[in-house]
């Protein structure tokens, strides 16, 4: 097997993908995707806990970008708007090129309840950190969840709309219609 091909980890991410779109997440075992990879089932194991963490592998460095971006974010801002500058540095997870990535993953989380629950795990930790960095900032604890739930209330909208094909803007742009939005429903009378 392909033990010492470069990029192992990015061909077992694309294996993965692959097969979870052909045979489903559950009929895939980590050998099959091993073996599409060219490499041994020890060699998944070094890049992946399980067969999940192939999906989402990249939270943790998401989460990480997020909250460096509220904590370094000016004082002088409101909360809600050092989130909305964290998300929309969030961009670089977000650009062009892996538009269809995204969706060939969401793909395949929409079809699996467990992937699902997973998926809304993640986005509660990603709330949780938010919420942390915001209290370091000196917000109140129900302002700093409030604050980080609407943040990721935010950020899965404009994910949902980046990956839809009828909007080809960047991730950025969307950041700031789905914020311009909440912010009118908050201020209606």
């Amino acid at each position: 097997m392909g033990r010492w091909n470069p990029n192992a980890r990015g061909r077992l991410e694309q294996a993965a993908l692959e097969l979870y779109d052909q045979r489903g997440f559950e009929q895939t075992t980590v050998a099959d995707i091993a073996s599409r990879a060219g490499v041994v089932e020890r060699t998944f194991f070094r890049h992946f806990a399980d067969k999940r963490e192939v999906l989402f592998g990249g939270s943790s460095a998401l989460q990480d970008l997020l909250v460096q971006g509220v904590a370094e974010a000016a004082s002088s801002l409101a909360p809600m708007d050092a989130v909305a500058s964290s998300l929309e540095a969030a961009e670089v997870f977000f650009s062009a090129e892996r538009r269809e990535h995204s969706r060939q993953r969401q793909r395949i989380i929409s079809a699996n309840r467990e992937l699902q629950e997973r998926e809304l795990i993640k986005f509660a930790s990603l709330s949780t950190a938010l919420a942390e960095v915001l209290r370091g900032r000196g917000v109140s604890d129900l302002a700093a969840t409030l604050t980080a739930d609407a943040g990721m209330a935010v950020f899965k909208a404009a994910f949902e709309r980046w990956m839809d094909e009828t909007h080809p803007r960047d991730f950025r742009a969307l950041v700031r219609e789905v914020l311009e939005v909440l912010r009118a429903v908050v201020a209606h009378p």
